[in-house]
């Protein structure tokens, strides 16, 4: 499904990616592991088109996206600040990426209310975005990247900020949305229990890279 080749990236001519290679199969669920400044989240925006790499080849279902714009590539991602735009309500945040599309308000609105329901926030379709609490907040974010049925999800500390109790309550719901949309996902964090409990695979950035 996601296959990343020899992916090469320098900043300022510090090498951050060195011919990383990997691959994450359909409705596989894959958490990247790897201490900070490590290329985690250099790797997810190269992924999602976010970030030029200075050589490598990345192919999605078989195709070369490498060249493809962002907006073309079918990518979701959730940021750990989850990016919510502050001025739109919780369903115009999630519906964002379908009008931008030009997809018909009705399509649009059933849309919007299958993701709500998935993440159980039905009754705040129409709530201010500044209002919602922390965990709100992710699942709406999470909401989002997945309305447009993306056929990669990037998920980059997605729960990071939260208490015990409910970064284990969201981490559950999580594992299971993904799994029952069969969602191929890429979930960074620094949490090896995280890793573990989420994921199919567990990888350490550090190995996917040869010198």
């Amino acid at each position: 499904m996601l296959d990343c080749r020899n992916l090469v990236v320098t900043y300022e001519s510090t090498p951050v990616l060195q011919n990383l290679s990997i691959y994450i199969g359909a409705g596989e669920v894959v958490a990247l592991t790897g201490p900070s400044g490590s290329g985690k989240t250099t790797l997810l925006r190269c992924i999602a088109g976010l970030e030029v790499v200075d050589s490598g080849t990345i192919f999605l279902s078989g195709e070369e996206i490498t060249p493809k714009p962002a907006h073309l590539r079918r990518i979701g991602l959730v940021f750990q600040d989850n990016q919510l735009f502050p001025h739109l309500n919780v369903a115009k945040n999630i519906s964002y990426s379908l009008m931008i599309q030009g997809t018909k308000q009705k399509l649009m609105d059933e849309k919007v209310a299958e993701v709500l329901e998935l993440v159980g926030l039905t009754h705040l379709s129409q709530r201010e975005v500044f209002k919602l609490s922390g965990g709100e907040a992710k699942r709406i974010a999470v909401a989002r990247a997945l309305v447009a049925q993306p056929k990669v999800l990037l998920l980059d500390e997605p729960l990071n900020g939260l208490d015990k109790e409910l970064h284990a309550r969201l981490l559950a719901d999580l594992g299971t949305l993904l799994r029952l949309r069969g969602t191929t996902t890429l979930h960074v964090t620094h949490d090896q229990d995280e890793a573990n409990a989420i994921a199919d695979r567990v990888l350490d950035i550090r190995n996917l890279m040869s010198h």
